[in-house]
């Protein structure tokens, strides 16, 4: 039977990072009254998970007549809680709703070696849609505060500078008017 955790409608859910820029480790945290749940996530996956909120609080709204209000992040705590004690690394992660308890539900599945024979551990965190929604503008915010994006060919750029793939190592042209 796979190892499964279940932490309904959650005290706290969060994503945040430890680490410099370029080398920060992103977390997914969620709290319920003493269980706290900790992962390592990809920022892309932190990202992903921001962008999929959102959409499907639009999809609530149309199809439940239920709109979420905006977050005021500043009357909330979104800080990750020590010790921060990754249980495992995410692979596969899927985000629903439940019209009848009105929570939305993210679901985490371990990233297993591909050649392993174990079954992979799952985290369901389940939040009422005021939470979540303040979880992805968190997100984008932690998000955003990495290295700088290149606006050329849209990769980071490291603080010991950036070789730009699609400049061949050249500047862009400048146009004189």
């Amino acid at each position: 039977m796979t190892p499964y955790i279940h932490l309904t409608n959650v005290d706290l859910i969060t994503i945040g990072t430890i680490g410099p820029p370029g080398k920060r480790v992103f977390y997914l945290q969620g709290k319920q009254a003493d269980k706290l749940v900790t992962l390592i996530i990809e920022k892309f996956q932190a990202m992903a998970i921001a962008e999929n909120i959102d959409l499907i609080l639009r999809q609530i709204a149309e199809d439940y007549d239920r709109d979420t209000p905006g977050p005021d992040l500043s009357t909330l705590d979104l800080d990750m809680i020590e010790p921060i004690q990754p249980l495992f690394r995410a692979g596969q992660i899927g985000l629903g709703y439940n019209d009848q308890e009105d929570l939305l539900t993210l679901v985490i599945a371990e990233m297993l070696p591909e050649e392993g024979t174990e079954e992979a551990r799952i985290v369901q965190f389940s939040a009422q849609r005021p939470l979540m929604a303040a979880l992805a503008e968190h997100t984008e915010i932690v998000a955003a505060a990495g290295r700088p994006i290149c606006g050329n060919c849209g990769q980071p750029i490291d603080p010991d500078g950036h070789f730009c793939p699609d400049s061949n190592g050249h500047r862009k042209p400048v146009s004189w008017a």
